[in-house]
């Protein structure tokens, strides 16, 4: 397993373990002290397992078990899976803390902080999609397929 992949799959869960704390943060105060998360709080949480976590760990997997690229691709650069990497990183966790800060603090500041974690999320995963889709390709299944076999 490549070192990259490790990376995505390591993060993943080092996301799920925050998610974790948030949810149970959330929960603790919602039955103990009847203070119901806020919108804030919610999207901290979500962020921190479905991007964190969920999509963290799809990433992963997919540069893992993906055909490797074909010699004459021009398009498949791993430099640009690790920048992905480190935009979805960085921009979901800015966004899960700027998400958690946000009750207490009302700046403008915190407000683009939020803002353009968001697009820094974005901006890696239609990086890392663009840089595997011509690593979605058949391989072997297309023999198959020609010669009439289905699945």
């Amino acid at each position: 397993m490549h070192s990259l992949v490790r990376r995505y799959i390591k993060t993943a869960i080092s996301f799920l373990f925050v998610g974790l704390a948030i949810g149970g943060w959330m929960i603790v105060r919602r039955e103990l002290w009847r203070y119901y998360p806020g919108s804030y709080e919610t999207s901290a949480h979500t962020h921190a397992i479905f991007v964190g976590f969920v999509m963290m760990m799809i990433l992963g997997v997919a540069l893992w078990l993906f055909p490797r690229p074909d010699k004459t691709d021009l398009r498949y650069h791993p430099a640009r899976a690790e920048a992905a990497y480190w935009l979805l990183t960085v921009g979901t966790a800015c966004r899960v803390l700027g998400e958690l800060l946000r009750p207490e603090i009302d700046a403008a500041w915190l407000r683009w902080v939020i803002m353009a974690s968001g697009l820094l999320q974005i901006a890696g995963l239609v990086l890392f999609f663009w840089t595997m889709w011509s690593r979605i390709r058949a391989v072997g299944s297309q023999v198959r397929e020609d010669k009439g076999e289905r699945f």
